[in-house]
C-alpha cells in the first residue's frame, strides 16, 4: 500500500520528506482486515514500538519522528507521542514532545501535527508551550512547516529551524544583542515603565507563589545582570549573557546560574560563597524574560536604586525609620557641598550608599570634564582608570546597621571601585562595640580591608573621632535609644548633668556625625523639621552652633519620603569650625531655602517635568528627557544638564534643560561668602 492512497482526500502531504524516508516507511506498512471487510494499513510505531493504525496525521508523524532521529540527532529515549500536557484537571495529548536532555520531566520541544492547518496548529501549541514551559515548537502537515521560539508566554517569532540535538537556539538564531543594542532596544525608555513596575508584576506572576525571598531572588538576577551589562559597556563586541537565546528553562537557569557566580567572584561579599538562584527553572525563565530587555547601568544608577528602594520597603528598612533618599536630594547636597578628589567623605546611615555614590559620580565627571573626555551615561559601568578607582578605593566610606542595605550599597560601590568598596556593617551609634564585632571570623572575611582605611581616619582608639572632610546621611529618625552604654558616650544624651533615660536617634547622629568630621570638614544631613523650630531642642541647636558654622537649610517638600513617610525634613548643612578653613565667628549668614516643585505626588509616584516645561506630568511619555531619554523629575533642587560631544575641543559642550534651582543659587551665596571649598569655582555648575 502506497502512502499516497492513504493521504487522498486529507490535508495532509509528503512534500517535505525524502523520497527514501516515504519508501522506507511504506515497507514497514503491514494490512489488517477492518470490520468492514476492507483493510486497514498499520505499521511499528518507532517510539511506541507497538503495531498503530496508519491514518494521514500519523504518517506525518511518523515521517517527521525519523527525521527528528536521523537529521537532528535526538536519540529516541528523549521522543514521546501523546504528551499529557494539564490545564487544570484536563489533560490533552502533544502529538510530539523532545524532551529535556537534562530532565525527562520537562518538554524541550513540541510538534504539532494534529492541526493540519497553520493557525489552528499554532494556537493549540501557544497554549500547549504555555502550559508547559517548552522554549520551542513546531507544527507541521507535510506540506508546509513552520518553527516557532516562546519568546515569553504570550510572545511567539517565527525561527528559521529547530537546533539539532548539540546544538542550541543560539546557535540556530546566530543573533548578536550587545550594549549597543540594549540601548537601542531599552524597555524602560520605549515603554515608560520603571524596574520597579516590572517587578511588580514578576511578583503577580510568579514570585508571590514561588515559594522564595522576593528580594534574594531579584538582588540575584539584577548582581547578575548589572555585570552582564559591565563587560558590554566595556567590550562592544560582547554578546549579553542575561536573555534567553533560544535555552530552554533548565538550560537558562544553568547559563544565568554560571553568570551569577561570575558576578560573585568579582563583586565578593555580597553573598556567600554557596549562594545560588532558588527559582525553578520555568519561574526564572519568566523572570529573565521580563529583565532582558531592561537596560540597569545609566548616568546616575536611579534605575536599579528605585527597585532596591521597593525591595528593601518590603524588609524592616522602614520600620527602622531609614528610607532611601531621592537621588535629586542627593544631587542637591553633593553640588551644594562640592566634594575633591583628595577629601574622604563618609555616610553613615548608608542605606543604598546614595550620598557615597553620587559623591563618586560628581568627582568622576570634573575628572573626566578636567581632562576633556567626554561624559557618557554609560560611565557608571565602564572600566575606569587608575585615579577613579585610587578615589574610590582609598576615600570613599560607608556604614549601615541593616544587613540587606549593606549588601545593596556594597553592590553599587564595588561596581563603582573595580571590586572593591569600603562599605561596612556597623552600628554607627554604638562604636563602643566596634571591637568585638569586628573581630568575628566572618564579617571580617567580608569587610576587613575597608575597615582597615577606616582605622587610619580615626584619631582615637575608642573610634570615636575620626578625620573625614566631608559626611552627607540620612540618618534613621523613628524610635529612641534607650540602652545607657550607648547614651553615656554622648554629650546629647545627657541633660542638665544627667543621663536621659531616652534620645532620638536622629540626635545622636548629629553628635557623632559632627565627630567624624576633622576641622573644617563639612556635612549634609537630613533631619526632622521639628529640630530646626521646637523648643525643647534648642539644647541641640546650641550644640551644633558651638562646634559649626551652619551653612544652610534647605526644607524639602512633604512628599520627599512618601509613600513611606509624610514627614516633614529639612537639610542641614554644616563646616567644623577650624582657624583656617573656617575660622569661627559669631554672625554670619545663613542660606535658607524651601523646595517648591515636589518631584513627587501625594501618592509618592514621581512627577516628571512636562516635555513643553509648562508643569508637570506622572507620564513618562510625556516628559521632558535627558539625551539618553530619561525622563526629568520635576523638581526645583539643581538644574539638570546634559553634555554634547560636538568633536574637536567640544567634548563636554553643556546644555541646561531645567532653570537653575537652589544648589545653584547656593553655589552663588557660597562664592560670595567666600566659602574654602567654593574658593575655586566647581566645573559642574
Amino acid at each position: 500500500m502506497k502512502l499516497t492512497d492513504i493521504l487522498k482526500g486529507s490535508e495532509y502531504s509528503l512534500a517535505l520528506f525524502s523520497t527514501e524516508s516515504i519508501i522506507s516507511l511504506e515497507a514497514k506498512i503491514t494490512e489488517k482486515p477492518n470490520k468492514k471487510g476492507g483493510v486497514d494499513p498499520y505499521v511499528k510505531c518507532i517510539i511506541r514500538d507497538k503495531e498503530i493504525k496508519l491514518t494521514p496525521e500519523e504518517i506525518v508523524r511518523q515521517l517527521y519522528t525519523q527525521e527528528l532521529i536521523e537529521r537532528y540527532g535526538y536519540p529516541k529515549e528523549r521522543l514521546v507521542f501523546e504528551y499529557p500536557v494539564y490545564f487544570g484537571r484536563e489533560a490533552k495529548r502533544a502529538d510530539i514532545v523532545i524532551r529535556d536532555k537534562d530532565d525527562f520531566n520537562v518538554a524541550y520541544i513540541i510538534v504539532e501535527v494534529k492541526k493540519p492547518k497553520a493557525k489552528d496548529g499554532r494556537e493549540q501549541l501557544k497554549s500547549y508551550t504555555h502550559s508547559t514551559g517548552a522554549s520551542m515548537a513546531v507544527w507541521t502537515n507535510g506540506s508546509a512547516i513552520t518553527y516557532y521560539q516562546r519568546k515569553n508566554p504570550n510572545y511567539f517569532v517565527d525561527i528559521s529551524n529547530i537546533p539539532k540535538v548539540f546544538e542550541t537556539l543560539e546557535d540556530i538564531l546566530n543573533t548578536p544583542f550587545t550594549m549597543d543594542d540594549l540601548i537601542k532596544s531599552d524597555k524602560l525608555t520605549q515603554t515608560g515603565k520603571s524596574l520597579k513596575d516590572l517587578i511588580t508584576e514578576m511578583e503577580d506572576e510568579v514570585l508571590a507563589n514561588a515559594g522564595v525571598d522576593v528580594f534574594e531572588e531579584v538582588f540575584k538576577l539584577i548582581f547578575a545582570k548589572l555585570f552582564d551589562e559591565q563587560i558590554g559597556a566595556t567590550d562592544p563586541k560582547y554578546n549579553l549573557e542575561f536573555r534567553n537565546s533560544g535555552q530552554s528553562d533548565i538550560q537558562l537557569k544553568a547559563k544565568i546560574e554560571k553568570l551569577f557566580k561570575k558576578a560573585c567572584d568579582k563583586w565578593e561579599g555580597v553573598f556567600s560563597d554557596d549562594a545560588k538562584i532558588n527559582l525553578t527553572p520555568p519561574h526564572l525563565s519568566i523572570c529573565v524574560s521580563s529583565l532582558e530587555g531592561v537596560k540597569l547601568f545609566n548616568s546616575n544608577l536611579d534605575v536599579v536604586d528605585e527597585a532596591f528602594e521597593y525591595l528593601m520597603s518590603k524588609s524592616s528598612k522602614g520600620e527602622k525609620g531609614q528610607y532611601f533618599t531621592p537621588r535629586y536630594v542627593i544631587d542637591m547636597c553633593v553640588k551644594m557641598l562640592n566634594p575633591k578628589a583628595d577629601e574622604p567623605i563618609i555616610d553613615t546611615a548608608a542605606g543604598s550608599s546614595g550620598f557615597p555614590v553620587h559623591t563618586i559620580f560628581h568627582v568622576w565627571k570634573n575628572m573626566q570634564l578636567a581632562k576633556n573626555e567626554p561624559v557618557s551615561h554609560l560611565f557608571t559601568a565602564i572600566k575606569k582608570g587608575y585615579e577613579e578607582t585610587e578615589y574610590v578605593q582609598n576615600n570613599v566610606f560607608a556604614i549601615d546597621f541593616d544587613e540587606k542595605a549593606v549588601r545593596v550599597a556594597r553592590t553599587l560601590n564595588l561596581i563603582a571601585g573595580d571590586g572593591q568598596t569600603n562599605v561596612m556593617h556597623l552600628n554607627t551609634l554604638d562604636y563602643s562595640r566596634w571591637d568585638t564585632v569586628t573581630k568575628g571570623e566572618q564579617w571580617n572575611d567580608t569587610y576587613n580591608n575597608g575597615f582597615k582605611k577606616l582605622k587610619k581616619l580615626s584619631h582615637t582608639k575608642d573610634f570615636s573621632g575620626f578625620d573625614f572632610i566631608l559626611l552627607m546621611a540620612n540618618p534613621p529618625f523613628a524610635g529612641d535609644i534607650k540602652e545607657g552604654q550607648i547614651l553615656s558616650r554622648y554629650e546629647l544624651g545627657m541633660k542638665n548633668g544627667k543621663m536621659q533615660k531616652s534620645v532620638g536617634r536622629d540626635i545622636l547622629f548629629i553628635e557623632r556625625n559632627i565627630n567624624f568630621l576633622k576641622p573644617g570638614g563639612r556635612m549634609a544631613i537630613v533631619l526632622p523639621q521639628g529640630r530646626f523650630n521646637n523648643s525643647s531642642d534648642k539644647y541641640i541647636r546650641e550644640f551644633i552652633a558651638e562646634r559649626c558654622r551652619i551653612l544652610a537649610v534647605v526644607g524639602l517638600h512633604g512628599n520627599t519620603f512618601k509613600p513611606h513617610t509624610g514627614t516633614k525634613t529639612s537639610v542641614l548643612f554644616l563646616q567644623k569650625w577650624d582657624d583656617k578653613l573656617c575660622p569661627k565667628v559669631d554672625n554670619y549668614n545663613i542660606f535658607f531655602a524651601t523646595q517648591q516643585k515636589e518631584g513627587k505626588n501625594n501618592s509618592g509616584d514621581k512627577l516628571y517635568w512636562k516635555a513643553d516645561k509648562s508643569g508637570m506630568t506622572t507620564d513618562p511619555k510625556l516628559a521632558l528627557c535627558d539625551k539618553y531619554g530619561h525622563p526629568v523629575i520635576y523638581h526645583d533642587l539643581h538644574a539638570t544638564i546634559d553634555y554634547y560631544d560636538r568633536g574637536g575641543v567640544n567634548k563636554n559642550e553643556p546644555e541646561q534643560i531645567t532653570p537653575d534651582g537652589i544648589a545653584e543659587a547656593f553655589v552663588e551665596f557660597a562664592k560670595k561668602e567666600q566659602l574654602s571649598f567654593f574658593v575655586d569655582a566647581p566645573l559642574i555648575k
